[in-house]
């Protein structure tokens, strides 16, 4: 049996800048919810893109601006960690944070905390990008990524 990841799911290099993060706040749905009025497991995808939009908005990297870019960010890997089930009208948020990596990538990780303050769910992305004209996966970080990586490293994106 393994043994789930209590700490960072990536590897970074010592000298790489600090995460990137975004959160969202809101409260549990009755749509969201099954028969015991726990949020049904499939939900959390949607709440990490939910809180994985917000971080995009404030990187400069939406679903918009990927387009006018010519590639797209399709997910490569998704994984998910449960800790504890969110309960209907439950308050919780859920905190999106992009790690450093050099390649033509993005790694996020999430973390949803309940209404109490614990830790309901962790989990990643690994999304890949992909010219939308040829479909070919970039071997190399695209423009848009690379004017990313630059703000990063200027601090652009720290409260």
């Amino acid at each position: 049996m393994t043994r789930r990841k209590k700490d960072d799911y990536f590897n970074v290099p010592d000298n790489a800048p600090e995460p990137v993060s975004a959160s969202i706040a809101r409260r549990c749905q009755f749509s969201e919810v099954d028969a015991l009025a726990i949020v049904w497991h499939g939900r959390y995808v949607s709440f990490f893109e939910e809180a994985a939009t917000e971080l995009g908005h404030k990187c400069g990297l939406t679903y918009e601006t990927m387009q006018e870019a010519g590639v797209t960010a399709p997910v490569a890997q998704l994984h998910i960690d449960y800790y504890r089930p969110l309960r209907l009208n439950e308050r919780f948020t859920v905190l999106a944070s992009v790690i450093w990596c050099e390649g033509a990538r993005l790694n996020t990780q999430f973390v949803i905390t309940g209404g109490d303050g614990s830790c309901a769910c962790t989990g990643y992305t690994v999304q890949m990008f992909v010219e939308t004209e040829t479909g070919n996966v970039c071997i190399f970080p695209p423009p848009l990524l690379t004017a990313f990586h630059d703000k990063w490293l200027a601090g652009a994106f720290y409260d």
